[in-house]
């Protein structure tokens, strides 16, 4: 029998389907063969697992490792450092850097950064804008994972496209494919009552809240679905933070629209009365963190399938950015990709989740929704062997300090959670271990989606189909 690279026995295998106690077999990258220890072949190097879980490595598709232009906050080896130690595996970075990933060279830029220090895969968003709607083709052929549109403002204040530039660029990602992610908010409705707000001297924390209450998320929502549903686009709303949406979202799908929805740990565990608290300015992000009340139906949403997956929009800063007397003054977004897994672990030990359900949010559905499924997502011959080693019994407290990211700022300061990552395997390769990255810059590579057949609709009607002499738009 031939010598494999790996052998991992002893763990108990968890996916969405269920567990099974198992051995799996390394080579080359791939997972070769899953099964009984005494069948797996001879390998160069065995690993212990037992008492362990063995888990797909988690796929985080909404990061800001904020590299090119923005280093001081972050960059592709802190950043995919930070993400190896907490088990995930695959990163989607997203196109609001300096420069944007408007353009294949901007993107190219990017990949070539990524290549040479990532440690874990990635993918990377070609961005949404209305100025570069005629090179959504080239950036698709240069392996885009997906494009990333702004109908809410965010770091690095990219304009929000018009609805006609929405509509077409629609048509467009309909035809290729593509899945289209969207930061959900109503800028006009969003900059209108913060100027309002800014003007009656409002500038404390709760203020960003009541400049983004509840009906500026789902106004956008409705409207990207309603021009999917009419073009056929694909699309993805990022960090969905208002039980309020949950009975559109639900409509959409019944409709038949692919349209899929992650939440955020922070809308999960953390609330707007959090910021009344000293130093409680440090949660401001966008969309914001909403009351309490509505935490409890968004897990039940999470649990039944209404939101597909749990990502992080990690969103680092610098530290003096975070913290200040006026909310107005103060950055937007904190770290999350190496507590994603963690609290997601904590909430199966806390019997708000099955396990199965957290590789599912974690791996599966990333995974499936953005065309990696097979290659990544599951332990199965044939997979990439992206595996996180979990000790579902040890327990750590979260804090800043232990923190691997630039951005030195934790939402979770002293939460105890249940549940570690002990090992990350990158496609066989050890990449973290017992909290530490132990493996090389460039060990990621570039991940390219491999989505199903595009069902484009209303094809007579698109804006490249009237331009066309004579045209009838029917």
């Amino acid at each position: 029998m031939t010598e494999v690279d790996t052998v991992i026995a002893g763990g108990t295998i968890v996916e969405e389907n269920g567990r099974t106690t198992a051995a799996i077999a390394i080579d080359g990258g791939r997972i070769v063969a899953v099964g009984a220890d005494h069948l797996m072949p001879p390998a160069r190097r065995r690993i212990a697992a037992d008492g362990l879980v063995v888990m797909p490595g988690a796929i985080d598709v909404h990061v800001h490792f904020r590299e090119p232009g923005m280093t001081h906050k972050e960059d592709w080896a802190t950043g995919s450092a930070a993400a190896a130690v907490g088990g995930v595996t695959t990163v989607f970075d997203m196109p609001n850097t300096d420069p944007p990933t408007d353009t294949v060279e901007h993107f190219e830029m990017k990949r070539a950064l990524a290549e040479e220090k990532s440690l874990v895969d990635f993918g990377l968003y070609g961005l949404f804008g209305e100025h570069n709607l005629d090179r959504f083709d080239a950036l698709a052929e240069a392996g885009a994972i997906g494009f990333k549109l702004f109908l809410g403002n965010t770091t690095g204040d990219l304009p929000c496209p018009s609805d006609g530039a929405v509509l077409e660029g629609f048509e467009i990602l309909a035809r290729l494919g593509l899945r289209c992610s969207i930061h959900a908010e109503n800028s006009p409705i969003l900059f209108w009552r913060q100027n309002r707000l800014k003007a009656a001297g409002r500038d404390d924390p709760l203020a960003h809240l009541a400049a983004r209450t509840d009906v500026v998320a789902l106004e956008a929502l409705n409207r990207a679905a309603t021009l999917a549903d009419w073009t056929g686009a694909r699309i993805h709303i990022v960090h969905e933070s208002t039980a309020k949406s949950l009975p559109f979202i639900r409509f959409w799908k019944e409709r038949g629209v692919d349209i899929t929805v992650e939440t955020l740990p922070q809308y999960l565990y953390l609330s707007a009365e959090m910021m009344l608290q000293p130093g409680g300015e440090v949660l401001r992000m966008n969309p914001p963190i909403r009351e309490a009340a509505q935490q409890q139906p968004l897990w039940d949403a999470l649990a039944d399938g209404t939101i597909d997956m749990i990502a992080t929009d990690h969103a680092p800063h610098a530290v003096e950015e975070k913290f200040g007397a006026r909310i107005w003054d103060l950055a937007c977004g904190f770290p999350g990709v190496e507590t994603v897994v963690p609290l997601m672990l904590d909430a199966a030990a806390a019997g708000r989740l099955p396990l199965e359900r957290v590789a599912a949010i974690l791996s599966a559905a990333p995974a499936r929704a953005f065309g990696l499924y097979g290659r990544k997502g599951v332990i199965r011959p044939g997979a990439d062997a992206d595996l996180i080693l979990v000790d579902l019994a040890a327990e750590r407290t979260l804090s800043a300090a232990s923190l691997h990211s630039r951005g030195k700022v934790s939402a979770y300061e002293g939460r105890r959670v249940r549940g570690v990552p002990k090992m990350t395997f990158v496609r066989g390769t050890l990449v973290a271990e017992n909290g530490e990255p132990v493996g090389k810059p460039g060990t990621g590579r570039m991940v390219r989606p491999a989505m199903p057949t595009p069902r484009p609709r209303n094809t007579a009607t698109t804006m490249a189909a009237v331009l066309e002499p004579g045209q009838r738009p029917w």
